[in-house]
Parts: C-alpha cells; structure tokens; sequence
C-alpha cells in the first residue's frame, strides 16, 4: 500500500495577491528548478480560466468590467474559478516519470489530511475535487512540463459566494466554439463548519504546518532579487496580456443583436486567435454599404473592447444615421 506524504521539498508561504504574479511563479518554478515545491497562496479578486477555455464565453463580461475583477489564464487545463482573498491556494511541484505524472490522488492526499485533522469530514470527488457533504469546497488541475507536474488546487474558506455566482453568470449559446467547458457545482465555504475561532489565516497557517509535517525534510524557500525579477518578467510578457488572457483563447463565434431604429436586429461574429475574421449581419435595416464599411472596420480588430471603440470613432456618425448607437453595438460584440 501506498504511503500518501510529500517527499522532501521546498515550502513557500506566499503572500503575494496579484494573480498575474502568482501564476507567473507558478511556471517559473514548473520550468526553471529541479527542485521539489509546496506554495501557498492568495488572490485579489480573480476569475481564472483554464488554459484551453474562450475567456469571454466562461465571464459574465459586462459585470465583470463594471466592477473591474480581473481575468486570468493558468498554464494547466480544466475549468473556470473564481479567487478573492477568502480562497486559499495550494501548489505541489513534484518530480517523476514521463506517462506516470498525473495522479490526483496522491497530491489531493496530503491537503485531505490536512481538513480531516481540523474535524473536516473532507473526501476526494469523483472529477478530481474535494466534496464535504457532497459539496465542493476544492477544484484541482494539473500541467505537465517535461519530468515535472504542476498541481494546483482551491480551498474555499470564506469566499463570497453570491459574486462567484454573478461573474460566472453566462448566457447560453451566445458563443460557439469547442473549448473545454466548466462544470458548475454545488459549492459551500468551509469557514460553515470550522470549529469557532479559527479564521482564514489560521487556517491557512494549519494548513502549511500540517503539509510540513508530511515531509521527511521540509526546508522553507525565499525567493531572491534575481528570482522576483524574472518572474515579473514572465508575468509582465505572458501572464498579464490580453494576448494570453484573451487572444489565446480557442476559435470562437459569438452571435448576439443590436437594435437599429428600434428594431432587434441579428448578427454573427467570427474570431480566430482572438482576432476578428468576419461579422455577418442577418438584417434589412442596415444599408448595405454601412454593413461592409462595418465589417472592413472590424475584420482583423483584436476582439477588444477598448481597441473596438477607438477604431469604430471613424465611423461612429454614420452609424448614428442608420439609427445604431456605437457604444450600444460595441456592447453587443461582447
């Protein structure tokens, strides 16, 4: 039988909160050390996308700009999630064979352990999350790089709930494309059934003690100048894009309505490597000629909004002729 612990590795106790960093160290550590590694850590309010997923097709776009919660792509796979401060993370970076890497079990263990030694009646779920009482208090997703893998994982302590539910809010079938999708799950914060007193940062400090004492030879890692360095470099050239965030996001249509003269008018736009190929319009209302001086304008437009709004000022009278209100219709490419 197996023995679930953490081999001998290196801690980090995190206390950053930019996302954009924190994945940035993720990788950094994934692709430029031997060495084996245990973080902890937390973000500002965050929505973090899979590595495969259409950004725009997993936010609720408009509530997410209004009230200015940042977007975020992972390096590994697998589906949406929302992070703020009362959302506990947890990396493993650990060594093995190629083919033989990915095993959920044997990272998710330890952290198991863990929340059962704090009376936490917690279990592993059938698509590689933690459930306690059938409810989801952990999402779980892994990268391979070379003869390492990345684990990383979620505990939610006391997250806001009702705003998870907002920015994950979507509407079906507006977009079209064959990324991976995110499940939605019942979810619960475990601060419900902690025993009184203990609050997110002693939770957290439970939790790194507990993982310590897992390791036949736990040492604690501090990042240096030069380490700081590069990983604002990665995040500053990668993670905190609308390349990445956005443009690397998979071939997608969206098909959405703009009204002209008070009429509900239908069109569909194609984008491919986040750049916009073409929009169609399944109108009468619109002459035309504005319809092609329209697409011209777009085609080739990174699906941005600000970039949108600047280059459609150029024909923002013209719309307004034909009875279309241009920051109504950029909404509407959203």
């Amino acid at each position: 039988m197996i023995k679930h612990s953490i081999s001998s590795m290196y801690f980090i106790n995190n206390l950053v909160t930019d996302p954009y960093f924190n994945l940035a160290t993720e990788e950094y550590l994934l692709k430029n050390f031997q060495e084996e590694f245990c973080m902890l850590w937390q973000n500002d309010p965050v929505i973090v996308i899979g590595k495969h997923q259409n950004a725009l097709s997993e936010i609720n776009y408009s509530f997410v700009k209004n009230t200015n919660i940042k977007v975020a792509r992972r390096i590994s796979g697998g589906g949406t999630v929302y992070h703020d401060p009362g959302n506990l993370n947890f990396t493993f970076i650990t060594n093995g064979e190629p083919g033989r890497l990915v095993d959920y079990k044997k990272q998710i263990t330890p952290v198991i352990k863990a929340l059962r030694a704090m009376d936490i009646p917690a279990e592993q779920g059938p698509k590689n999350e933690i459930l306690v009482k059938g409810m989801k208090i952990s999402g779980n997703a892994e990268h391979i790089y070379k003869n390492r893998v990345l684990h990383h994982g979620t505990l939610l302590i006391s997250s806001d709930l009702k705003l998870l539910d907002k920015v994950l809010k979507v509407t079906p079938g507006r977009y079209t494309d064959k990324p991976v999708r995110s499940n939605r799950s019942k979810v619960m914060n475990i601060k419900d059934i902690l025993k009184p007193g203990i609050n997110p940062n002693i939770f957290r400090s439970i939790i790194y003690k507990y993982l310590k004492k897992l390791s036949p030879s736990p040492q604690e890692y501090n990042f240096s100048e030069e380490d700081i360095e590069k990983i604002q470099l990665l995040k500053e050239d990668k993670f905190a894009t609308w390349q990445w965030i956005f443009g690397y996001s998979p071939d997608y249509s969206l098909k959405s309505e703009v009204v002209v003269n008070n009429i509900t008018e239908s069109f569909e736009l194609s984008v491919e490597k986040g750049y916009i190929r073409e929009i169609k319009f399944n109108t009468i209302s619109i002459p035309s000629v504005l319809q092609d001086l329209i697409a011209t304008n777009l085609a080739g437009m990174p699906h941005n909004e600000n970039l949108i709004s600047k280059k459609m000022d150029n024909i923002k009278a013209k719309l307004s002729v034909a009875g279309i209100e241009k920051d109504a219709f950029i909404q509407a490419l959203f």
